[in-house]
């Protein structure tokens, strides 16, 4: 039946409290569960009483990721936090535009992050990963393996591509971990700022003085043209920098901790390094750890027997949607697994553009871990593992592990 706008109003009290708390690590929300039951697309209220749209559904959410009528401009979404207020007008990036002018600034970077780029770029992740593992191999006593591989090893990467100096990495670590938690608003807006600061700084020096890496590939073809300003190359440099290594450090941390509770899949892997394509997909859609894809109605839409009204707000859930009815068993771990278009990178204009380094690192990451530590286990039980219940993307602050050195 669809809803209109006569329809009675559903008073705030009924409706369920969005953000919410993952009970389980492997799990999303377990209320997930529910509201997809209630059905594709359900009415929530925020932390500031204003309603949303949850997309729940895995077909819903595609339809909506793909629909012109939806937005992704940040004055028109919804905000889950008080931290949030006020960031739309100081820091506007190309995932906050919507088509044709989000394709504008897509396109000056998607030759930097296509099939083959990632392909020439495997041997000095490979390199990078043996590095970290060697250290790692060598150390007495328990290692943080987020500490000692998964954020150096994206961090690495992500610095080469764009030409950060990875020395400074203490510096824009600290600073992008406030700004993607829930901190205040006064002390996200001022994590911004120092990363804005920062790479005002640094593509002013790649201006008198380019290198090979993305910030100054786009001053010279870019900036010097004139089809990027300034601030929005800053901005640009910003947000490669913050997605660039918490995105990828969050889901190593996370799949070897999924693998070292899974010794069977791992010896499967090793006997068939084929799956390991597979298995960074299924450990992808398994965690969903960007889940929130946030959006607006521009004008009514109706769909599946529900009308969104322009102007209303809409969250789709990916963690919800790769758990989904759409996927068998969807509460496995299964690396066998033929459905593989999860939606762990988002889907249509605004899917995840990083999206075949961020798979190459991860493959890398685990398949290096097995082979040089295959006894590598965590330290702690699952419960004591302090995981970032707090923060936009989830992952893990810290993976303690122990192994026999070889």
């Amino acid at each position: 039946m669809t809803q209109t706008p006569d329809s009675p109003p559903v008073q705030a009290q009924e409706l369920p409290a969005f953000p919410m708390a993952r009970t389980c690590p492997f799990s999303p929300p377990e209320r997930y569960t529910e509201l997809r039951a209630q059905g594709p697309l359900v009415k929530a209220t925020l932390w500031n009483g204003k309603e949303t749209w949850l997309v729940t559904r895995y077909d819903t959410v595609r339809k909506l990721l793909q629909d012109p009528r939806i937005s992704s401009e940040p004055p028109r979404l919804a905000t889950l936090a008080a931290s949030e207020d006020g960031q739309s007008t100081n820091f506007r990036t190309f995932v906050g535009m919507d088509p044709p002018e989000h394709g504008v600034y897509r396109r000056m970077l998607t030759s930097y992050f296509t099939v083959k780029r990632v392909q020439s770029m495997r041997p000095a992740i490979q390199r990078t990963a043996d590095e970290l593992l060697d250290r790692i191999a060598a150390t007495e006593g328990p290692v943080d393996l987020v500490e000692a591989l998964a954020m150096p090893l994206a961090t690495a990467v992500i610095c080469e591509l764009l030409g950060v100096p990875y020395d400074d990495r203490e510096f824009f670590h600290s600073r992008s971990a406030v700004a993607i938690q829930s901190s205040t608003a006064e002390e996200t807006m001022a994590a911004f700022m120092d990363l804005y600061q920062y790479l005002d700084k640094l593509v002013r020096a790649k201006e008198a003085e380019p290198d090979e890496g993305i910030i100054s590939r786009l001053v010279v073809d870019q900036l010097r043209s004139g089809a990027l300003t300034h601030e929005e190359l800053v901005n640009t440099s910003v947000l490669l920098l913050i997605v660039g290594h918490e995105t990828s450090a969050n889901m190593i941390g996370l799949g070897a901790l999924t693998l070292m509770r899974r010794p069977d899949v791992v010896a499967e892997l090793k006997a068939d390094p084929e799956l390991w394509s597979a298995a960074v997909d299924e450990l992808l859609r398994y965690h969903s750890s960007a889940d929130w894809l946030r959006r607006a109605a521009k004008e009514d839409i109706e769909i599946d027997g529900t009308l969104i009204k322009a102007g209303d707000s809409v969250i789709g859930l990916a963690a919800s949607a790769n758990r989904d009815e759409h996927f068998e068993n969807p509460d496995e771990f299964d690396i066998h697994r033929t459905e593989r278009h999860h939606l762990a990178f988002g889907y249509g204009p605004h899917q995840c553009i990083g999206q075949h380094l961020a798979k190459a690192e991860l493959e890398i990451a685990f398949r290096t871990l097995f082979d040089r530590i295959p006894d590598v286990v965590p330290a702690a039980e699952l419960d004591d593992l302090p995981f970032k219940h707090d923060a936009t993307l989830f992952g893990l602050y810290g993976l303690p592990v122990t192994f026999t050195r070889p």
